[in-house]
């Protein structure tokens, strides 16, 4: 009997102890977290055929960029954001680059929609004029804030680079974008300053607010807006693979990314945004560098 109840107690004694070290030995197996690098996720949604995402309450751009699969960086210079970390409920982030259109899936392929529990919210249009709604930030223009100037900014506002034919036809130095065409004067006013590729990269042209300022030549929006500091309200249009023209400082932008024009056709109106007086300062571009447009705009 003694013997017996000697037993029991060193039962008793051991028992914790196997407890706790079958608790460590769980406690072991349990691999240790580890931390997304900043490595962008697969994404969980496709890019809508709008190519924008409308950001709603609890939003970020690091989950925007996981949703879709998009970097962050590449967000940031789509969007031109000044403060990342600042998104408004109703503001539209572009998922592609500027004046590329976002790829159609293709026929068999599944999209995936995220799923969500959160509830929806109501996102009310802002007019010019109205009061902001309480405790949400408005945010209009210029989208993301405005940035100075740079190589590195001008190439961010163009579409990708679309790979020439075989054996493409590259104009002269003095030719016109195309050879059935003459370049025209954006605006009628008198020329104020002329190229200089160090302190001038284009013309400026004298007028008074509200004149028209068209198209020199035909060809495809690539940017409308005032993201670009020094420019002001600007407009980009791309006419072939090798010549852009830009028109600066406008009171009023007429056209959108993406819309054709035609040669002459009034594509704003001259202003004095980031300028020290009404005027267009106008640029001509071949393959992205700036070239003087004396070269190819004709006599008056």
């Amino acid at each position: 009997m003694r013997d017996y109840v000697k037993a029991s107690s060193v039962g008793r004694a051991v028992a914790p102890l196997l407890v706790v070290a079958l608790l460590a030995g769980c406690a072991a197996s349990v691999p240790a977290p580890v931390r997304d690098g900043g490595m962008t996720q697969p994404p969980t949604a496709a890019i809508p055929p709008e190519g924008v995402h409308i950001v709603r309450r609890g939003d970020t751009l690091m989950g925007i960029s996981r949703q879709y699969g998009i970097g962050v960086r590449d967000l940031i210079a789509w969007n031109t954001l000044a403060n990342p970390n600042q998104l408004a409920v109703g503001q539209q982030v572009r998922l592609t680059p500027p004046g590329e259109a976002p790829e159609a899936p293709t026929a068999g392929t599944a999209v995936v929609q995220p799923i969500t529990n959160a509830q929806p919210v109501e996102v009310t249009p802002v007019t010019p004029g109205s009061e902001p709604v309480a405790g949400v930030p408005v945010k209009q223009e210029p989208k993301g804030g405005r940035q100075p100037y740079s190589d590195e900014v001008w190439a961010a506002l163009q579409p990708r680079p679309v790979m020439p034919p075989a054996t493409p036809a590259v104009p002269s130095e003095s030719a016109p974008a195309a050879a059935d065409t003459v370049w025209l004067w954006p605006a009628n006013g008198t020329l104020l300053a002329t190229f200089d590729e160090a302190t001038n990269k284009g013309v400026d042209i004298a007028g008074k607010p509200g004149d028209p300022v068209i198209a020199s030549a035909a060809g495809k929006v690539v940017y409308s807006g005032s993201g670009l500091r020094g420019y002001g309200k600007l407009v980009i249009i791309k006419h072939d693979a090798n010549y852009l023209t830009a028109y600066a400082h406008n009171q009023q932008l007429l056209v959108k990314e993406g819309e054709s024009v035609t040669k002459g056709q009034k594509i704003a109106e001259l202003g004095s945004t980031d300028a020290d007086r009404p005027k267009l300062h106008f640029e001509i571009r071949k393959q992205g560098r700036p070239v003087d447009p004396m070269k190819y705009l004709p006599a008056r």
